[in-house]
């Protein structure tokens, strides 16, 4: 086990060992697109050796980009949660969204960290569940780093599923681990 003088030190030395570019420095500015706008500039490209000329990277590169577009098609559809009917009913209402809420919640200008953003997707052959029906996180709120549940009553009008169940339990599990509130 390192002493607090051991690990100082050697926090010190990968300090001056790694040098991330700055996004605004970077070639690939869009390498951030599967994040949220506002974590993009925060994140840095590491330095790499890779030759992005070479006939492999190309083809490694497109196949990645084909698959990273059909993820980012997904995440998409996932997000808007239930049916167009069940979201302009619950508009019709004068309700928020499941998604509009957490972002209330969350302290503006920080992050909100979804888990298991695809769980319940082609699970259940007799319906479509989006993100298990609930939306799990981790997101500060007045300055207090929380584990955030919220239920999407968008999707069969709030039925729980068994997923749902299971994401709920694992995020107050993971709560608990991190002493979550």
């Amino acid at each position: 086990m390192l002493t607090s003088r051991a690990s100082r030190e050697a926090l010190r030395h990968c300090r001056r060992r790694i040098r991330p570019i700055p996004l605004s420095q970077s070639p690939s500015k869009g390498i951030a697109t599967h994040c949220p706008p506002n974590q993009a500039k925060a994140l840095s490209v590491l330095p790499t050796l890779v030759d992005s000329s070479s006939q492999e990277y190309k083809d490694n590169a497109r196949q990645m980009g084909e698959v990273m577009a059909r993820l980012e098609e997904l995440t998409k559809r996932i997000h808007q949660g239930g049916p167009p009917a069940a979201r302009e009913k619950h508009i019709a209402r004068k309700k928020m969204l499941p998604r509009d809420r957490v972002t209330t919640l969350v302290d503006p200008g920080t992050s909100f960290l979804e888990l298991s953003a695809l769980a319940g997707h082609k699970m259940y052959p007799e319906a479509e569940v989006p993100a298990g029906g609930i939306i799990t996180g981790v997101g500060q709120i007045e300055g207090v780093t929380c584990m955030i549940i919220a239920n999407d009553s968008t999707v069969k009008g709030g039925t729980y599923y068994p997923i749902t169940v299971k994401k709920h339990l694992r995020a107050q599990a993971i709560a608990q681990e991190n002493n979550l509130p």
